[in-house]
């Protein structure tokens, strides 16, 4: 019986997308990346609030038309998945966004650097995610009881999302920090986007790398609760990347985008702790539903338990990020309205041009 479950669930994570369009799709991404990759580098400067925008909405428009091309070429089921996967993926990316403002405050990074250090920080989390993926699509394959273990932890991340207050720990250095600090010669100041650089003949590392590390290690710790959210949405490894990517571009222009706004939307970490909870829920409900464990109604399914479908899914996450982010927005304005100035506790926003 264990073997037949294993067969259907890899029957079900099987694309039914032409291998020409996974092929086409992939090469595709990878160029706008590294387009993208070498606009950071010919022109290190901050990017004007009109262009960021414009930059933010044409990666927006290029995952809805990714989404369309999921519904020619496959379903609306896929196409709905890749939406929920890509919304979900994507609000968590800004939640990303408010420990990097931390983290470029609290080492004081160069304006004209931080795209730089934006760019590195979105490879890192494409190269994370991308090993995550892969090894949780392995254990979903084999073992349907790690669907306990990520609709727990999704419980639990949520819950930790309430009851952290904005900002609170957000951001320390960590035991590799203080490690390269310890055991590295490191200049005090920057050196240009340089990581290593050389003084009166001695070699120096500059606090570039310490930002690339902190950016790094911030990305994993991401990764473990994105990973297993998109998971409880979809068990295609295809449609799991695919929504991590197109969440994660345009996330630089995202940020110099909303600058101080990011501090704002109090409401936000509500909203994406209620899409996490959801999802873990879903991901229990859904264990259970092909539940293997013996000491859980003697090993077999619990078959009153309801599936969520795809877009019952998409509708909740939708709505919910929404109304977090209108009531976020009501609440800036009445708060302007009365003359209240909230100061950002990570100092200001990335400077702008333009």
């Amino acid at each position: 019986m264990v073997a037949d479950h294993n067969l259907a669930r890899k029957a079900a994570m099987a694309l039914i997308m032409p291998l020409w369009f996974e092929v086409a799709s992939c090469v595709l991404l990878a160029l706008v990346l590294l387009a993208d990759s070498f606009v950071v580098i010919k022109r290190p400067r901050v990017p004007s609030t009109r262009e960021s925008a414009l930059w933010v909405a044409f990666y927006v428009v290029l995952a809805l038309l990714f989404a369309l091309l999921v519904f020619v070429f496959a379903d609306a089921e896929r196409s709905g998945q890749f939406l929920a996967g890509w919304i979900t993926e994507y609000s968590l990316s800004i939640d990303n966004l408010f420990v990097f403002l931390v983290i470029m405050t609290r080492f004081a990074v160069p304006s004209q650097y931080q795209q730089r250090v934006l760019m590195v920080g979105i490879v890192i989390a494409l190269v994370l995610r991308g090993l995550f993926i892969i090894l949780g699509a392995q254990l979903i394959a084999n073992f349907s009881w790690v669907f306990y273990l990520f609709g727990i932890f999704l419980i639990i991340t949520a819950c930790h999302q309430v009851l952290t207050a904005p900002g609170a720990g957000a951001f320390a250095d960590n035991s590799l920090i203080r490690f390269l600090r310890r055991h590295l010669r490191i200049t005090p100041e920057f050196h240009g986007p340089k990581i290593r650089t050389i003084i009166n003949g001695r070699h120096y590392f500059t606090p570039m790398l310490v930002v690339f590390v902190a950016i790094g290690s911030t990305d994993m710790l991401f990764a473990l609760d994105s990973i297993p959210a998109i998971f409880g949405i979809t068990q295609s490894p295809f449609i799991v990347f695919t929504a991590n990517v197109f969440a994660l571009m345009g996330l630089r222009q995202l940020y110099f985008l909303l600058g101080r706004l990011l501090d704002r939307l109090i409401y936000l970490r509500f909203g994406i702790a209620f899409v996490l909870a959801f999802i873990g829920v879903k991901l229990v409900a859904h264990a259970l539903h092909d539940n293997e464990l013996p000491f859980i109604n003697d090993g077999h399914n619990v078959d009153w338990i309801p599936n969520i479908d795809t877009w019952t899914s998409l509708t909740v996450i939708i709505m919910s990020m929404t109304v977090a982010t209108v009531a976020s927005l009501i609440k800036m304005r009445v708060d302007y309205k009365r003359g209240i100035t909230s100061t950002p506790s990570v100092g200001a926003p990335p400077p702008r041009e333009g």
